[in-house]
């Protein structure tokens, strides 16, 4: 059997069905279906059960499927090992949508770092219009996001980071001069789309949404020039303090999680044990 065509059965035998299968390899669904006629005709039985409704492994499909499963995932794992001591060390690229979040889960950097001596974590800001950019465009093999991520060619790893959420403001707003500021507030004001939105108060209002921004810093420009306000996460009141802008807590607001994401198709060793990792 040709490597591709083991990839092509495993992956089958994993999602069981047809263009799931060829979307996630990145092939065509004859592709798949030639391959399975190929192996079937090769082996002389069905491997699979396909109806209209449905496809499921036959019972010599499951056996093949248990038998070269864990040994082609030992030959994936000592090719990309042998990739890692080419390269004279083992590179994990790491992206950040928040630069700030590299300070503060020093915890699973130094657990990676002291499981694999030698390696190399090359750290990298994501953009702030697209922070998934550098996955798509392999310049990163993790991304640290904001949760929830709902993108269908990306696997969501674990939180490694919580935090409350804090309200930024031009140090003249009024609200700076409120006991307390709720999400009801963020009606009486342009909010512009960062770290949390919604369309609506909690009461029903309309929250009037701020212009697209391309970077960070001209997120906060507008800010400090009274142009409206910005819900973000605790940790920007002390990485991103300036004089003409304020930090307020904001009450009724859910905390924020930052979580690990990566490319499905680009999964490695290095991913899955940095996960490891951050759990």
């Amino acid at each position: 059997m040709e490597r591709r065509d083991v990839e092509i059965f495993l992956t089958l035998a994993e999602e069981l069905h047809f263009s799931r299968t060829a979307a996630r390899l990145h092939v065509s669904q004859a592709r798949v279906s030639q391959t399975v006629k190929h192996l079937e005709r090769r082996i002389g039985a069905p491997l699979f059960e396909r109806t209209s409704r449905r496809v499921a492994l036959t019972p010599i499909g499951r056996r093949l499927r248990d038998d070269i499963g864990p040994a082609h995932q030992r030959i994936v794992e000592a090719v990309e090992r042998a990739i890692a001591a080419g390269r004279g060390t083992g590179l994990l690229r790491l992206g950040f949508e928040a630069p700030a979040l590299a300070d503060l889960i020093p915890d699973v950097l130094a657990r990676y770092r002291a499981g694999h001596p030698g390696s190399e974590v090359r750290i990298r800001e994501a953009p702030f219009a697209d922070p998934f950019a550098l996955l798509r465009d392999d310049e990163a093999d993790v991304l640290v996001t904001l949760f929830p991520v709902g993108e269908p060619d990306l696997t969501a790893g674990p939180v490694v980071y919580r935090e409350p959420m804090v309200l930024a403001v031009a140090d003249t707003h009024p609200f700076t001069r409120q006991s307390r500021v709720t999400v009801e507030d963020l009606a009486r004001d342009t909010v512009f789309r960062a770290a949390f939105w919604r369309d609506t108060t909690p009461s029903g209002l309309p929250i009037a949404r701020g212009r697209a921004l391309t970077t960070f810093q001209e997120l906060m420009t507008v800010i400090a020039n009274g142009e409206g306000v910005c819900p973000l996460g605790a940790h920007a009141a002390g990485y991103f303090a300036r004089p003409k802008i304020a930090f307020l807590p904001l009450e009724g607001a859910p905390h924020l999680e930052w979580g690990m994401v990566w490319r499905t198709a680009g999964e490695t060793g290095r991913v899955r044990e940095f996960a490891a990792a951050a759990r």
